[in-house]
């Protein structure tokens, strides 16, 4: 099979008392385990887990060698699972992750994660540039409110203006429930 799951970032500081905690993270990192667990059953080498490690105290999160940096206990990866290290939104931003997808002849791609405003985005957007067919599960993945001037955007509106900018023209965005029926 030539489609691999690519996990975001689904670690410590998005959760209760991390450094930047989403709107229901545990949700989407359920949902994101439920398509963890499909892969591991029916495609095992192709799971690439995405880990930011921040470049710069100033990100104030993901600090390196910190509890908060290190991959949620919903999506931890088994021993011969690849770990790609990100130190940009981009997943594929100098790091091994397209060599290492074509070496396996993967040409499909699904994605999961957090954020989706930001790394999700970035890496979908990146997969399709670098001709990857992508599917996006929307309800694995989770963001934030975000503010602009003096407006106050909710997580869920943050969300949904993403992922429907994403589907169609970059990626065939579905939930979970979805994918599940599908394959």
């Amino acid at each position: 099979m030539s489609t691999a799951l690519i996990i975001v970032d689904i670690q410590n500081d998005y959760f209760p008392d991390g450094k930047m905690e989403l709107s229901n993270p545990d949700r989407a990192a359920a949902n994101a385990a439920k398509v963890l667990d499909w892969f591991r059953q029916n495609n095992k080498d192709q799971i690439f887990h995405v880990q930011h490690i921040a470049s710069s105290p100033e990100l104030g999160f993901f600090l390196p060698n910190t509890e908060g940096a290190e991959l949620h206990k919903t999506v931890l990866p088994l021993e011969h699972e690849s770990i790609i290290v990100k130190n940009f939104p981009n997943s594929f931003l100098k790091t091994d992750l397209e060599s290492k997808l074509k070496e396996k002849g993967i040409t499909k791609v699904v994605v999961v994660g957090m954020m989706t405003h930001m790394c999700i985005d970035a890496t979908v957007r990146a997969a399709v540039d670098l001709g990857f067919e992508t599917t996006l599960i929307e309800d694995a993945c989770a963001t934030r409110d975000l503010s602009y001037q003096d407006r106050i955007i909710p997580a869920e509106q943050v969300h949904y203006a993403f992922v429907s900018a994403l589907h169609g023209m970059y990626a065939n965005v579905i939930s979970t429930e979805e994918f599940l029926q599908q394959n």
